[in-house]
């Protein structure tokens, strides 16, 4: 039931009802039509072929470092953490052979322990089983507990690590499998 409402203004009765209705119908139309214009745009940039062409490039994406980073020899640490929420853990360091050299942070043995290697000098060191590995090793060997290498590429000044590389490394980081392999 609409209330009819009336002011008088110089001797003639206006409804306010009218024009309350004609002034939400105006701001009504106007924004159903920026909404309409939000949601055709939005489905444009959604589904439009750029945006699938950006989706594989973020799947293809490769993270980079400045090559200086490091130049002192010291192993720096890094993360990347998986869509599914799994944590891919590595190291980057020079040899004194002058080479930047990547690793997984995990080894074929022990990586179900999760414990990762320190450096001591220019060994990395594995946290469960102790063995040393030198650097100039790093990423050149393979299997038993070496550091499991990471694909790595310089490019100018810097580091070029391919996501589909480090994703390479996830059975080390995945302890839900632990026991399984």
């Amino acid at each position: 039931m609409k209330e009819r409402w009336e002011k008088r203004r110089n001797g003639s009765v206006v409804e306010i009802s009218a024009l309350i209705s004609g002034m939400e119908k105006r701001l009504f139309l106007r924004w159903a039509l920026m909404g309409i214009l939000a949601v055709i745009g939005g489905s444009f940039l959604l589904f439009s072929p750029g945006r699938q062409e950006a989706l594989a490039a973020d799947q293809a994406a490769a993270i980079t470092y400045p090559v200086k980073t490091f130049q002192d020899g010291n192993a720096r640490f890094y993360e990347y953490k998986t869509k599914d929420g799994i944590t891919i853990k590595y190291f980057i360091l020079k040899s004194q052979d002058g080479v930047i050299r990547a690793a997984f942070d995990a080894c074929d043995v022990c990586w179900a322990e999760g414990k990762g290697y320190y450096q001591k000098g220019d060994f990395m060191v594995c946290r469960n089983c102790g063995r040393r590995f030198a650097s100039n090793r790093v990423n050149d060997v393979s299997g038993g507990c070496n550091p499991a290498p990471l694909n790595r590429e310089v490019v100018g000044d810097k580091l070029v690590i391919k996501v589909p590389d480090i994703l390479t490394g996830k059975k080390y980081f995945d302890f839900a499998q632990r026991g399984q392999r």
